[in-house]
């Protein structure tokens, strides 16, 4: 630090481009976080249709859409095909963690009264969820130089459960602070 502070101060044009590049990365990783909340947002409120698996549809769009907004802010090339396959490869390899309870949470829509309105509480948050951890998971994997091509599901999976459980964090928060 002191060496970069020194260079600086003599006018070495190394330190100003280090610290130009980071700050571009602190952008970028900025812009990245923001992507991925406004699509947790998006995917709470799609959680939230009373048609079985209609939520489950609308919630795999807007995992698309988000990931198509990560890809061109780290400049990487955007495969909708490959990106469904990446997708369901490591929410599949994670299913207890996630795939499970929002496919219970759709089917228990089925139920009439508190089965449906248990239902709708639940695919919600697990949506937000797990579209929280698939963003932070492909976002530090674009931040390390990797592509979509490069992406190893089974490598990722145990990031993705740690990120599935700050998401639901991050969501029982959102609503504590809407209900206030």
């Amino acid at each position: 630090m002191q060496e970069q502070e020194a260079k600086e101060k003599n006018g070495h044009p190394e330190a100003s481009e280090e610290k130009t590049e980071k700050n571009k990365t602190d952008m970028i990783e900025a812009d990245a976080d923001k992507i991925i909340r406004k699509h947790v947002y998006v995917s709470l409120g799609l959680g939230l249709i009373p048609i079985p698996f209609l939520d489950f549809v609308g919630v795999s769009g807007a995992q698309l859409n988000m990931m198509r907004k990560l890809a061109q802010i780290y400049n990487i090339p955007f495969s909708k095909d490959m990106v469904k396959n990446l997708i369901g490869a490591l929410i599949g390899g994670a299913f207890p963690a996630s795939a499970g309870p929002l496919i219970a949470s759709s089917f228990a829509k089925l139920v009439p009264g508190i089965g449906h309105a248990l239902g709708l509480v639940g695919a919600s948050g697990i949506s937000g969820a797990c579209t929280y951890a698939i963003g932070k998971v492909f976002s530090r994997h674009f931040a390390e130089g990797g592509t979509f091509l490069s992406f190893d599901p089974e490598n990722a999976r145990e990031f993705y459960e740690e990120m599935f459980r700050e998401g639901r964090d991050m969501v029982s928060e959102i609503k504590n602070r809407k209900t206030k």
